[in-house]
């Protein structure tokens, strides 16, 4: 998966969500779950555009193009986060979690749970 992948269009984001959710899938199965009523010739065109971006892959399944995810979720949004944090923060982790603390987006739960993967993660590194 590219470190840089671009951006995604609101559809495109919207099958994405689908196909992590459900793939496997077909560009059918994509069609019957969207909220809005497309042809399937549009749902093939609107998954080639993620796969040319480098966020899904297909195999071919007799004649059907079976989807699947080229990475998983979160780590792509992970990837859009470092994006984040360079643009903003002068790639300084630190000042983004900082700045959600402040904002109040992380309760003690998240901060604790947060504080323990950082402590699992410091551990495993020798």
């Amino acid at each position: 998966m590219d470190a840089n992948l671009p951006d995604l269009g609101d559809l495109e984001r919207e099958v994405m969500q689908l196909v992590w959710d459900n793939g496997p899938v077909t560009a059918e199965a994509v069609r019957e779950r969207l909220a809005r009523k497309l042809k399937e010739s549009t749902v093939r065109t609107v998954l080639r555009r993620p796969e040319d971006k480098g966020y899904v892959a297909h195999t071919v399944e007799g004649r059907t193009y079976v989807y699947s995810a080229a990475a998983p979720r979160g780590r792509v949004a992970a990837k859009a986060v470092q994006r984040i944090v360079d643009w903003f923060c002068n790639g300084s982790v630190e000042e983004v979690l900082v700045g959600m603390v402040d904002a109040a987006m992380l309760d003690q739960k998240q901060l604790r749970l947060l504080a323990d993967k950082v402590a699992k993660a410091k551990g495993g590194k020798k």
